[in-house]
């Protein structure tokens, strides 16, 4: 599953710059679906939100679209992804996580989410765009703890707003750059490692400490 993970990740930039080419109004649609899926439906945590966004504002340079017209988009559809995980956590409720054998209601997800919520506060919001998989979770565990919507949407807005712009416009002005046309698929395996590698530390550390506690 990895290995197939890394040649998507790998042959992201190649499959974005052949939509753009033969159909710009595909390649918005696609990108859009792609961000509404991780931020609105929590069954998607996995997929490749930051590097997507990155390698969407380079091939958006290389192809002379309209970046503007992107982001403008994609904050609407980051937002209403939220929004939509929010309402949804706030039916569910905990019931989610009560199969201990489910794939994508998983009990370390839960934890890990809890702790980023127990240090940043309402401010979690804002901060777990920025996060793989707290990403997915952090708007789905402010409707299960029942966040007055207001209070949600203002951080919603605000994450949103940074999340795909800071990495969208990051990829726009390098996306014509000679080594990062040239190296666009090792950057996004890098933004990808990069964005993984906090947590992936994190669980080696729980695990290693889980075992000392058996000992």
């Amino acid at each position: 599953m990895l290995n197939d993970l890394l040649q998507f990740f790998s042959t992201l930039d190649d499959r974005l710059a052949a939509l753009a080419q033969g159909s710009p109004v595909m390649f918005f649609t696609v990108v859009a679906a792609i961000i509404f899926a991780e931020t609105g439906l929590v069954v998607m945590p996995l997929l490749p939100g930051d590097s997507l966004l990155f390698v969407a504002g380079a091939v958006t340079a290389i192809s002379g679209l309209n970046v503007h017209l992107l982001i403008a988009i994609l904050i609407v559809t980051a937002i209403a992804g939220d929004a939509v995980n929010y309402y949804v956590g706030s039916k569910l409720g905990m019931k989610a996580f009560e199969n201990k054998d489910s794939r994508v209601f998983r009990p370390e997800y839960l934890e890990r989410t809890q702790q980023f919520y127990a240090k940043y506060g309402n401010f979690s919001i804002v901060m777990g765009r920025f996060v793989p998989i707290v990403r997915t979770f952090v708007p789905f565990l402010a409707g299960v703890a029942q966040m007055p919507y207001r209070t949600f949407f203002l951080y919603n807005v605000i994450g949103g707003v940074a999340w795909i712009t800071s990495l969208t416009y990051a990829g726009y002005l390098f996306g014509n750059i000679e080594w990062v046309k040239n190296n666009l698929s090792l950057i996004v395996v890098g933004i990808v490692i990069v964005s993984v590698l906090p947590i992936a530390i994190k669980v080696l550390q729980e695990r290693r400490a889980a075992a000392r506690d058996k000992t």
